[in-house]
C-alpha cells in the first residue's frame, strides 16, 4: 500500500504472468505512482470494503481504475464486478474488465453488472504492454471521475 493510502490503479489479477506485464507496461511509462496488485477476487473485495487484511484501510480513498480479470479463485471478476456496484460507496468506481475470455456470456453479462470498458487481453507481449499502456493512461490521467460529496 502507498504511504497516503491512494491508490491510482487496483491490478486484480490471478496470472502472476499477465500481472508482471501490466505492472512493467504502467510503470516504465510513469502512468501511475500507485498501483496495488490483488491476486484474486476475494483479497479485491477485502481491500475495497476495508475487511480482512486491509481493515485498517480508509475505503473512502477509492482508486482511479480497477483492472479486473474474470476467471480467478476464491471470487471471480463478475461477482467482484457485481459487489462493486451493488454498494453505494464503490458504486461509481471505473472498473475496466481485463480478460483473456471472449466469451460473449462474459461480456453482456460484465456490462449488464455495469463494467465501464471490457477488454481481451491481447496475446502479443507488445500488443499487451501497449494495450494496459493505454488503458492506463486514459484512466489515470484523461479522465475525469464524479466529485466525491
Amino acid at each position: 500500500m502507498t504511504n497516503n493510502g491512494l491508490v491510482d490503479v487496483l491490478l486484480v489479477e490471478d496470472s502472476k504472468h499477465d500481472a508482471m506485464l501490466a505492472l512493467l507496461a504502467l510503470g516504465e511509462n510513469n502512468l501511475t505512482n500507485n498501483i496495488i496488485w490483488l491476486k484474486d477476487g476475494k483479497q479485491a473485495l477485502d481491500f475495497l470494503f476495508g475487511e480482512g487484511e486491509f481493515k485498517e484501510r480508509e475505503v473512502s480513498l477509492h482508486p482511479k481504475v480497477v483492472l479486473l480479470d474474470l476467471k480467478m479463485p476464491k471470487v471471480d471478476g463478475l461477482e467482484v464486478l457485481k459487489e462493486i456496484r451493488g454498494n453505494p460507496l464503490t458504486k461509481n468506481i471505473p472498473v475496466v474488465v481485463l480478460t483473456s475470455s471472449k466469451e460473449d456470456k462474459d461480456i453482456i453479462r460484465s456490462y449488464e453488472l455495469g463494467v465501464n470498458s471490457f477488454i481481451v487481453k491481447p496475446v502479443d507481449f507488445d500488443q499487451f504492454t501497449r494495450c494496459v499502456k493505454e488503458i492506463g493512461y486514459y484512466w489515470s490521467l484523461i479522465n475525469q471521475p464524479p466529485s466525491k460529496t
